[in-house]
């Protein structure tokens, strides 16, 4: 016997299905969820409710109506893809070049939530097959709000990782520009300026927020540091990927040239080899921060820092569990966890001393683990150095290939980047 055959029998197709489920309730760790077996065995053996209450029961002869057909597979659909999209893959589309030379603005991957274990909806009411927006409104309600909990996953965010993350700035959102950084606009022209030319604000939760794509450099109790644009991990030089591109200025005979040019390892070996270049400089930024980025820009944007995007840290990578000395010094660090991220009533008496949710506090545990990501793009990416850690609570997952792939500024079909299809990170 074939399993279609033993599937016909009932009994076979309610214990087959009343495994998976276990399983997957299991997997939940929420076992009020054991009440579904009810349903299954219902709707398989005793048939007393009608769950598939969408669907069309036809009498023998009577035809079909295809305006019930279609709301069943609008319905089916709608539950299948929200539950995929949950618990095991979504599809995300690369917005911007920051990514460029492993991703390109247009390509269009499938993000495994499995990886690191899929995240349970914080803000569930969501509008299908929307993330935050659709026709300019919001897609969603904050009228039901869950605390953050992640099942289990394969395994752990690793140095190299891809990862697609909620912006961790994305939680105020400036509604005649929703893509700015607000509080990046705030330091660089003040708060009243910016409400006033491109308020008002919207607030956001933070499963909510945009979604951005960029590589772990750093995981929890790491210490980074940019030296001259080479990454180094706890005093060890770190290994560039082969995506990874910076800018360099070529000089050609003729005294030609390009004052930034992007390159990978692999373009400036070719470059370097080319007879017709007499010249090849790294662009290295050294404090103070070259035009557009000032203090104000560079996190954690204060004086007492002489940080650039190429000459960074040391910086200590929060970890859960793990505790710092609170000073006037390394609060811009961290201030922002404290108050945003962990949700802690924060304050700065005049003397120094630190106040927690109204207790005097010289030390900070820290709640959840956070990442140091940077977009591989180096000198065309808005990442961890613009806008600091990113909390474990934001991780969405880890892309896993390009299915498809369109050049934003072309026609179609010129737009379509064949080669790309299928494309494995």
């Amino acid at each position: 016997m074939t399993f279609r055959e033993a599937y016909h029998n009932k009994w076979v197709r309610t214990g087959f299905w009343g495994l998976l489920y276990l399983l997957f309730v299991i997997w939940l760790g929420n076992y009020w969820w054991l009440l579904g077996l009810g349903i299954i065995f219902d709707h398989n053996i005793t048939r007393k409710v009608k769950w598939l209450f969408w669907k069309k029961t036809y009498k023998p002869g009577e035809p079909k109506d295809w305006r019930w057909e279609w709301l069943d597979a609008i319905v089916f659909a709608v539950i299948f893809v929200t539950f995929l999209q949950t618990f095991f893959l979504r599809a995300f589309v690369i917005p911007s070049s920051s990514m460029e030379g492993t991703l390109l603005a247009g390509d269009h991957v499938f993000v495994s939530n499995l990886t690191y274990g899929p995240r349970m909806p914080q803000t569930p009411l969501t509008l299908p097959f929307t993330h935050n927006v659709i026709f300019g409104k919001e897609s969603y309600s904050k009228l039901i709000q869950s605390d953050y909990k992640r099942l289990k996953g394969f395994r752990k965010v690793r140095i190299g990782d891809i990862v697609v993350f909620n912006f961790p700035h994305g939680d105020t959102v400036l509604v005649k520009d929703p893509t700015a950084d607000y509080y990046a606009l705030c330091r660089q022209h003040g708060k009243k300026y910016v409400l006033k030319h491109y308020g008002p604000v919207k607030v956001r939760p933070a499963d909510k927020t945009d979604h951005y794509v960029k590589r772990c450099v750093a995981l929890p109790g790491d210490t980074l540091e940019i030296k001259s644009g080479q990454v180094y991990v706890n005093s060890q030089e770190q290994t560039v990927w082969e995506g990874v591109q910076t800018s360099y200025r070529v000089v050609t005979k003729g005294r030609k040239g390009y004052r930034t040019m992007d390159l990978s390892a692999k373009k400036l070996e070719e470059l370097q080899n080319n007879p017709a270049i007499t010249s090849i400089t790294p662009n290295v930024d050294v404090y103070p921060p070259d035009f557009p980025d000032t203090y104000k820009s560079i996190f954690p944007f204060s004086h007492d820092y002489k940080w650039t995007r190429d000459n960074f840290g040391p910086l200590w990578i929060p970890q859960a569990g793990d505790s710092v000395k609170l000073t006037k010094t390394n609060l811009p660090l961290y201030e922002r966890i404290i108050r945003v991220y962990e949700n802690h009533q924060l304050e700065v008496s005049a003397d120094g001393t630190f106040v927690i949710d109204g207790q005097k506090k010289t030390h900070y545990v820290f709640s959840q683990d956070y990442y140091f990501m940077m977009g591989d793009n180096r000198h065309n990416s808005l990442d961890s150095r613009y806008w600091g850690f990113v909390p474990e609570d934001h991780i969405v997952g880890r892309p896993l290939f390009v299915w498809l792939s369109t050049d934003p500024n072309r026609g179609f079909p010129a737009n379509i980047r064949w080669g790309r299809f299928f494309k494995f990170l």
